[in-house]
């Protein structure tokens, strides 16, 4: 195996570490915005989300640690758009998601061929944010509709 830039490495690590803490925050602020007849079963799924987000958080500050680094104490970008319709909050969801997904796609590259662990890490990651942004998507769109909200090109 090729030689890892641990530098590299770590710095990817902790933006991850600052984006999923940003969600854990995010996904909550949301919850507690969530009114009408369906607020029950939404804000279950904006507690549930920010609870994967914080086990993420703790998966990558435990990779960083494990190379030997500092794991970060910043807290990623925090997107609000003050619009708080459940579309809009979804809209903002599915842009945070991309953000990370294009995230763990950089760790993969930085880490594929040179870590066997780190890379599964990253696959997993991956997929997990490709389904969780693929719920996001069919959450989008309108009742009977079968097109996807946005290309899956929008998303990485």
């Amino acid at each position: 195996m090729a030689e890892m830039d641990k530098g590299r490495v770590v710095d990817v690590l902790n933006r991850l570490l600052e984006a999923e803490l940003a969600g854990v925050v995010r996904y909550t602020h949301y919850s507690f915005l969530v009114f009408g007849f369906t607020r029950i079963p939404i804000v279950s799924w904006l507690r549930e989300q920010a609870d994967e987000s914080l086990l993420h958080a703790q998966q990558v500050g435990e990779w960083i640690t494990t190379l030997g680094a500092y794991p970060s104490l910043t807290i990623g970008a925090l997107l609000d758009s003050h619009k708080h319709d459940i579309a809009a909050i979804l809209k903002e969801s599915l842009e945070a998601e991309g953000q990370a997904l294009a995230l763990y796609r950089e760790l993969l590259t930085a880490v594929e061929g040179r870590s066997v662990a780190l890379e599964e890490f990253a696959r997993q990651m991956i997929q997990t944010e490709e389904l969780h942004a693929a719920e996001v998507d069919k959450m989008l769109r309108k009742p009977g509709d079968v097109a996807a909200y946005s290309r899956p090109s929008d998303r990485h």
